[in-house]
Order: C-alpha cells, then sequence, then structure tokens
C-alpha cells in the first residue's frame, strides 16, 4: 500500500513537472534545468517539490524527513522571512542589540523589554539547555525523524536567504536576517514548549536580584492579593492565545463518519502565527493544515482519515517551590536542613549604541529564582524567603514527535497513541474525529506532577490559598519529602503519566472553549482529575456556555455535514445578547426622560439607544446594527455585577443569568457608551462592519465576531481606535480554520481558512487575500489527494535543493 501511494505521488509529480512550463514568478525560484539528480536527489543533498495552489497553499513532498524539512523552510522563508528572522534575533538573545534594550520584546515570551528577553534567552544558549534535550536519546529527547526535519528546515530557510531577493520592507537589507541552524530551529521549538511556564515569567526570573545585608524587614505577600493576581495570570479569558474545537461522532453526521471543526484563537501579527500547508513523504506521511512559524511540523491539521485540533488547557504548566534560605546568606536554601548554593548564570548581552550587560540569574534544583510572575503577583526575594520557578516543559523537546505522530494517524486512537508515546504537548488540548465515526478529547499536556493530596501535605501558607483558587502550587522547598516524584508511564520525571489525563472517547461530540475538561461533554462530564488540569463544577465562560448550547443543538438535528460546521463558524451568534439585550433595552426605556448619568458626572440622552439595542438580531455579523452598541456598552460592566441569577453546578450552561439592570453600572455603562459613540461620530445603529475592520493595502476589510465576554464562536480582539473609525485591527482571534469530514471517498472533505493569509509582507500576492475571505465569510476547498492539486487552476511547482 505505502509502495504503491510513494510510486504514485512520485510519479505524478515527475510527469506534471516534466510536462508543465513554469509561470515566470516560480521560474525566479525553482531550480533549472530540471535533471534526473534533482528529480532523485542522491549525494546526501536536500531537495524537496513543492506545488503551489490556490492563496499560496504549498504542497510539500520529499524523499525523506531531512528533505521534507527542507521543502518546508525553504517554504515558510518565502512567506515569512521577516517573522522568521525576528524569531531567531530572540532565541539567540540578540534584540537588544539589533533593536535596542528598552524596545518592546517579541511574542516568543512574556518579556516587556528586550533586554530581559536578551538576558533570558542568552541564558538557555550559554547554559547549553537545548543541546542537552537534543542529546537526550527518545522518547524522552527527540526522536532522529524530529532532529532530522529540523535540521531540514534551517537548511531550507538558508538555500532560501542565498538564493532570493527579500522584498518584504520590514527587514529588506537589514543585519539581522542571517542564517541559521538546527540548533536556532529547535530553540524556538523550546520557546514555543515554555511559553506557559519559564516564558511567563522571564521578567520575574532576568530581574530576580539577593537582598542586600542592609535589606528592609521581611515583606510576605498577601495571600489574599496573590491568589487574585494568580487566578487572573491563569484565566482563560484573559490569556493571549485560546480556540474552540469540536469533534461529531459517526451517530450525529449524515454518513455515519466523524467530523472536525477547529477554530484556534492565536495573534494575527508576529511569531506565533499559523502558517499553511501540505507535508508528504510518499508512502510514510501524507498531512494538510498549518504550523506555528518557526516550526518544521504541522500543528493542526488532517490525514486521509483523521482531523484534530487544539485548545489551549486550563493545566497550569509551572509550579513554585517557596525555599527557606539560610540566615547568612540569601543565596543558600536549606533542605531537609542541608545547605544548597544556588548556582549563578552570569549572562552578557549586546546592546545597540552602549556598553554590553551583564547581569546575574540565579538557579536551584527547583528551577530559576524568580520575584515575579507578572507585573501583579510579586515574589519577593527576602533574606528569609525565596521562590524557584518548576516548568518540566523546559525539559520538553518532544512537540515535533508528537506532531509526527498526528501526521501519520488513521484513527482518533493512533493520535492518543502518538500523544501517550511521545508525551509533548506542552498547554493545549486535543480534539479529534475520524472517518470511522470515532471522537477523542483529551488534556494529554505535560504538567507538573501536583497531585491534590501533594498540595495538601507540602503547600506552603501562600500555596493553601493559591493552589484552590488558581492551580498554581506553592510547596515547601525545604522538605525532600515535597519533591513531585514520578509516574511509571511518564517519559519523563515530575510530570503525570497518560494514565492522570482527563480524557473523553467517542462521545456524541467533544467540544472544548477553554474551559477546563469537566464539561467537553455536558451529558459525561469528566471528573476525578487533580486541580492543577483545571476546576470541576465551576462556572463557564460564556464562550464555552455558548458553544455547548449550540453543538448540543447541532447533535439533536442530526444528518450534520462540513456544510454545519461552516455554518456554526460564522453564525456569529453572541449569547450575552440572548441573555441580556432584551433587558436592557427594556431597563433603557424605562429610564426617567431617557437619561442617565456617566461615569464623569455627565447627563447624557441615551433615549436612542433603546430601540437600538431592542431591534438588535442578537448577532455580531457585519450587517447587525445595535452590535457595536451593546459590545462597547457590555465591556463596561464589572463582571462581578452582571447578573441577578448566580452560578448553580446543576445548570452550569444557563446559569449565571438575567442582567442586573437595578445595579449603577448597567446605567452608567450605558450613559458611557452613547457619549463614546457620538464623540467618535459613530451612529448608534451603525452596522458593524462599518466601524469593526482591518485595512489592507489601503482597503477596508469588514470583520464580523467579536470579543471574549461577548461568548462568540468566531472570537476576535479588536483594536479600538475611535479616531480611525472604531475597531481598526484585530490582535488575536480565528486564525487557521478547518472544517473536515469524510464521504466515503479517497479524499477528505475539507475547507479551511487562514484569516490572515499566508504572507506578512504587503508585496506578497498572499498578504490578504484569505482576509478578504474570511471578510466575506467564505472558505477555501482543501486541496489534498494528488488528482485535486494537479487540477488546480493556479498550479506552480518549484523544485528545491542545496546548492
Amino acid at each position: 500500500m505505502r509502495t504503491r501511494l510513494r510510486r504514485a505521488v512520485v510519479t505524478a509529480v515527475a510527469l506534471f513537472t516534466a510536462g508543465t512550463a513554469l509561470p515566470a514568478s516560480a521560474a525566479q525560484s525553482a531550480q533549472s534545468p530540471q535533471s534526473s539528480r534533482q528529480d532523485h536527489p542522491s549525494h546526501g543533498r536536500l531537495s524537496a517539490t513543492i506545488r503551489y495552489t490556490e492563496y499560496g497553499i504549498p504542497h510539500i513532498v520529499a524523499k525523506d524527513y531531512a528533505s521534507l524539512g527542507f521543502g518546508t523552510g525553504w517554504a515558510q522563508a518565502a512567506d515569512q522571512v521577516c517573522t522568521l528572522a525576528d524569531g531567531f534575533v530572540t532565541v539567540r538573545g540578540e534584540r537588544s542589540r539589533f533593536f535596542g534594550p528598552d524596545a518592546q520584546a517579541d511574542s516568543l515570551s512574556s518579556a516587556a523589554k528586550n533586554l530581559s528577553s536578551d538576558q533570558y534567552f542568552g541564558g538557555v544558549r550559554a547554559a547549553g539547555t537545548v543541546e542537552r534535550l537534543l542529546a537526550e536519546p527518545a522518547p524522552r529527547g527527540p526522536s532522529r525523524q524530529s532532529k532530522d526535519v529540523m535540521r531540514g528546515f534551517a537548511a531550507g530557510y538558508n538555500a532560501w536567504l542565498r538564493q532570493n531577493r527579500i522584498t518584504d520592507p520590514a527587514c529588506r537589507g537589514a543585519a539581522w536576517v542571517r542564517p541559521v541552524t538546527a540548533l536556532d530551529v529547535a530553540a524556538r521549538g523550546f520557546a514555543l514548549a515554555v511559553l506557559g511556564g519559564q516564558g511567563r515569567a522571564v521578567d520575574g526570573i532576568t530581574a530576580a536580584r539577593p537582598p542586600g545585608t542592609a535589606a528592609a524587614a521581611p515583606v510576605r505577600p498577601d495571600a489574599r492579593d496573590t491568589a487574585r493576581a494568580a487566578r487572573e495570570l491563569f484565566a482563560s479569558d484573559s490569556a493571549g492565545m485560546g480556540s474552540n474545537a469540536v469533534a461529531f461522532r459517526g451517530t450525529t453526521t449524515a454518513n455515519g463518519r466523524g467530523l472536525l471543526l477547529g477554530n484556534p484563537h492565536y495573534p494575527w501579527q508576529g511569531g506565533r502565527r499559523f502558517w499553511q500547508a501540505q507535508q508528504t513523504i510518499p508512502g510514510e506521511l501524507n498531512v494538510s493544515g498549518a504550523a506555528l512559524l518557526g516550526t518544521p511540523t504541522v500543528s493542526i491539521g488532517h490525514t486521509a482519515h483523521v482531523a484534530w485540533s487544539h485548545t489551549v488547557a486550563t493545566g497550569v504548566p509551572l509550579n513554585l517551590h517557596q525555599l527557606t534560605l539560610d540566615p547568612s546568606d540569601p543565596t543558600v536554601h536549606l533542605v531537609d536542613g542541608r545547605p544548597e548554593r544556588m548556582t549563578r548564570r552570569s549572562v552578557t548581552v549586546a546592546v545597540q549604541d552602549g556598553p554590553p550587560v551583564t547581569r546575574t540569574q540565579w538557579w536551584t534544583r527547583y528551577g530559576p529564582v524568580v520575584t515575579s510572575l507578572g507585573a501583579s503577583l510579586p515574589l519577593p526575594w527576602t533574606r528569609t524567603t525565596a521562590y524557584a520557578l518548576n516548568d518540566p516543559n523546559a525539559a520538553n523537546l518532544r512537540a515535533s514527535d508528537t506532531a509526527l505522530g498526528f501526521a501519520r494517524a488513521r484513527t482518533t486512537a493512533d493520535v492518543l497513541g502518538s500523544l501517550r508515546r511521545t508525551q509533548g504537548i506542552p498547554w493545549v488540548n486535543t480534539v479529534a474525529a475520524d472517518s470511522g465515526g470515532h471522537t477523542l478529547f483529551t488534556q494529554s499536556q505535560v504538567l507538573p506532577r501536583i497531585t491534590d493530596d501533594l498540595a495538601r501535605r507540602c503547600s506552603t501558607p501562600l500555596g493553601q490559598v493559591t493552589y484552590p483558587a488558581s492551580g498554581v502550587a506553592i510547596l515547601d522547598g525545604s522538605r525532600g519529602d515535597c519533591a513531585l516524584g514520578s509516574d511509571p508511564d511518564a517519559v519523563q520525571p515530575g510530570v503525570f503519566g497518560p494514565a492522570k489525563m482527563p480524557t473523553l472517547v467517542d462521545a456524541p461530540y467533544a467540544e472544548n472553549s477553554n474551559d477546563s475538561a469537566w464539561l467537553a461533554n455536558a451529558d459525561r462530564p469528566l471528573t476525578g482529575y487533580e486541580r492543577v488540569f483545571g476546576t470541576i463544577g465551576t462556572q463557564r465562560s460564556l464562550r464555552t456556555r455558548g458553544a455547548i448550547e449550540d453543538v448540543a443543538a447541532m447533535v439533536q438535528k442530526g444528518g450534520l455535514t462540513v456544510r454545519d460546521l461552516q455554518a456554526q463558524q460564522f453564525a456569529n451568534r453572541a449569547p450575552a445578547g440572548d441573555l441580556a439585550a432584551a433587558d436592557a433595552a427594556k431597563a433603557c426605556a424605562a429610564l426617567p426622560s431617557g437619561k442617565a448619568t456617566g461615569s464623569d458626572g455627565t447627563v447624557v440622552d441615551v433615549g436612542g439607544a433603546c430601540e437600538v439595542l431592542a431591534g438588535w438580531d442578537r448577532a455580531l455579523d457585519t450587517g447587525s446594527r445595535g452590535a457595536l452598541l451593546f459590545d462597547r456598552m457590555w465591556r463596561k460592566i464589572p463582571a462581578s455585577q452582571l447578573w441577578k441569577v448566580p452560578f448553580s453546578a446543576a445548570d452550569p450552561v444557563r446559569t449565571p443569568n438575567t442582567l442586573n439592570t437595578d445595579t449603577p453600572a448597567f446605567t452608567t455603562a450605558l450613559a458611557d457608551t452613547v457619549a463614546e459613540l457620538r464623540a467618535a461620530g459613530i451612529p448608534l445603529d451603525s452596522r458593524l462592519g462599518e466601524h469593526q475592520f482591518v485595512v489592507r493595502n489601503g482597503q477596508r476589510l469588514p470583520v464580523s465576531g467579536g470579543t471574549e465576554s461577548l461568548g462568540v464562536w468566531n472570537k476576535i480582539e479588536p483594536v479600538w481606535d475611535p479616531a480611525g473609525g472604531g475597531y481598526t485591527e484585530v490582535t488575536t482571534g480565528s486564525s487557521y480554520l478547518q472544517a473536515v469530514g469524510w464521504d466515503g471517498g479517497r479524499c477528505p472533505v475539507a475547507r479551511t481558512l487562514l484569516t490572515y493569509s499566508q504572507s506578512s509582507n504587503p508585496n506578497s500576492p498572499h498578504f490578504s487575500d484569505q482576509t478578504r475571505l474570511f471578510s466575506g465569510e467564505r472558505w477555501v476547498t482543501s486541496r489534498f489527494c494528488e488528482k485535486d492539486i494537479l487540477s488546480s487552476p493556479a498550479l506552480r511547482i518549484v523544485r528545491v535543493r542545496e546548492r
């Protein structure tokens, strides 16, 4: 079977290439003339064939893993060379050298400024962290195939740089665009792995300084404030990334086969964008989907028989150890009464227009000393106490192996098998469906092995508050019996094994919208997992509640097809509107003289808003009138004052409810919103798309959807600029969309959409083409099988190889 596939694909590519003249644009990048050695590379040279179809989507065919990485690195560089180069500057610790120390750092960590980013990543490089992980034998370390695709990616990126001219003004002629190594590619994977752990605490790691001898009296963090800050820091509704995904079992579909709708919410700019491609090694793997920039494997996608998506999980991928310090030396901590000296990690950073800056980090058996987790969660280092951060994903370079396992999968069982075998997922859930009609939800992620029993036995007084509130464990680092221990089925010590992961198999639907695993299916709730994975029996977000209502209704209807998935993506129903708009309109109409007082004391005539709220269609379509008014008002009402009926664990999808129009917060928000829109010259009954848009090459593209708190499936987080006409850009939101099913034929039935398009180069024809589709709520028909690829009217073939 695999031999026949290999021969069929290679023959089709060779015949088509031999008989097709390349357009001039392709000829610039293609290697010519074509020779038998290029058709059948030898002598250790890497090569690949890239077939481009509509919207610049590359279909990469290679003979082995290294060549697959080569073609992927080449094609990513062609679309995103500036964004990729910027990220490689980050993981080399060179941002201050090229961009200055005080400029804002990029999206590969939480660092506020370049200097702290460089101190952290420069420290990772100086300590040889990534090299050690690469040297670990599989399965604890990356496999040979995984290392080959990394090596090939670096070679492909470098080959593109050597053989092409950069046209993107963001980095054209820039000294910081340089060749990379396989270590750079692996370091970028490391940065993504620790985003939820060390990457979240970069400023706190690099700013940690031992107290001087004349230090003030110890300052203990306030337990209540720390718990609140930790809860907010790890709350799904405040996360920079999120997602929806749903899988439907064959019993709910029109043909007994599964369906999968993926809707990840990721940044629209910078190094955490997706990039779309198909990767094929004939007879070995064939996968189509999206990779995070700088990674050589498909993150979210489908094969011929199974499809999957990811959602950011509620599991807390870090914990803290509270250190008891030697009274005579704050850089020595005690474990079972014995002193252990911290390790100094001095890092020197080259700085643009200034002398190098050298700073010292302090590391312990648990990880780095950290003095904060975000600006709102201080962890002061005193003469008696310090805090060390444990991030198990700092020992995890296995995500590529997990992805390669998915790329070879035929069933949801294969997907689960890859997760259990490689254990490489750092901070996401997995939702999958297959052509056999099976579904899967699993929170299989690398988490510190914090059992509820360990937290009870070993939490410090501060941890006794933070753990139940947020899942952030703060353990007594002075006790050896408070070590995390190991599960027998875990590939690395100190993490949970696969048997402990919340998993739901073959439910009629499996859905997640960034809440915990509890209600992946409201009729089959998951329980029994440890608090570090997430909560059980707690209030769900409006997006989760709306999603469960929608998918449960779809199951009730039955006979589902890919078209139903497409309709769900752009239904744009606002659950907040369904719950509150009528009450808001009624309370507005009851205001004496139609007036309300704003937060600044100004009396505002709000009478015109009442009919607009009453007439709103409760949707966030570009043509919806009243959506913008409700959106701006909704954002101004404190969440704690929204509802009259509180949450009930017995009715988690329908509670809380009933807008609390009796509170002054409602009328104040209404007055402030009316005043705000009038000051911006925006009519109260404007169509949403007139004031929610992005601008690409001078053209306004209306955007549907809305913010997290409205509960809409099609989530976007736009930037409010009243002087510019309203919401004028999107920071995060719907990104790589896929609706996948099967009809019994050899090819999956798939529709995709990369909302921000393949390239961030404004000179590329693929800078905004899919963004225009997103604006019009239109999809791309996936070309997965050879007959579909070769029949594309936009087909362009490029042969790439090392010179």
